[in-house]
């Protein structure tokens, strides 16, 4: 069966399901997006690899990662292999020297585990004929700032003030906190006062 390549292209708050996010992934070669619902845990371990933010101590997802690593295991590819009454399955597939391995995963943690290890996402036709959404390619960069990463809300206020002293020291807190919803929006407080 034929793949289609994906990439994602961001997170947003689903405006369906209360305390969801939608991951959107992107067809490569067309204009189609697949959303799919993830919670809140979900999408902060997809966030992380997005905004290039370093937690500091391993998460689950970093942890797969180090243990692909320690045993010699090569992630080839995740698969969105499956659409089942609204719920889609994926599994990973990797090598491990001569041996092919196909790990069953929920498609939140795959795709986490797909941005760590910098391996491509790709589905199957039937799940983007049945699932998929078309975008006007006139929209695409009006839809593409809509499901960015910083349109993902949070519990806390977005940072105020001018002081970039006070916001590095507020986001090295919240990176020691593991708070990295709070971090990211200080870190986007910081570069825009910082003219970048």
């Amino acid at each position: 069966m034929e793949k289609i390549a994906l990439k994602v292209v961001g997170l947003s708050y689903s405006q369906t399901q209360t305390g969801a996010y939608a991951l959107i992934l992107k067809e490569e070669a067309g204009n189609r997006r697949l959303p799919i619902i993830i919670g809140g845990a979900e999408a902060q371990a997809i966030a992380i690899p997005l905004e290039n933010m370093t937690p500091s101590r391993p998460l689950t997802h970093d942890l797969f990662k180090s243990f692909f690593e320690s045993f010699d295991i090569q992630l080839e590819e995740v698969l969105i292999y499956n659409l089942v009454e609204g719920i889609f399955f994926a599994k990973l597939i990797c090598k491990q020297g001569e041996k092919s391995l196909e790990i069953d995963a929920r498609s939140s943690d795959a795709v986490a585990i797909a941005l760590r290890c910098d391996k491509p996402v790709y589905t199957h036709e039937f799940i983007m004929s049945s699932a998929g959404i078309v975008i006007d390619p006139e929209d695409e960069e009006k839809e593409e700032e809509e499901v960015s990463i910083e349109s993902v809300p949070s519990d806390e206020p977005a940072p105020k003030g001018d002081n970039i002293e006070h916001l590095e020291a507020e986001l090295e807190k919240a990176l020691k906190k593991e708070d990295y919803e709070k971090a990211s929006k200080l870190r986007d407080e910081i570069n825009r006062l910082k003219g970048e």
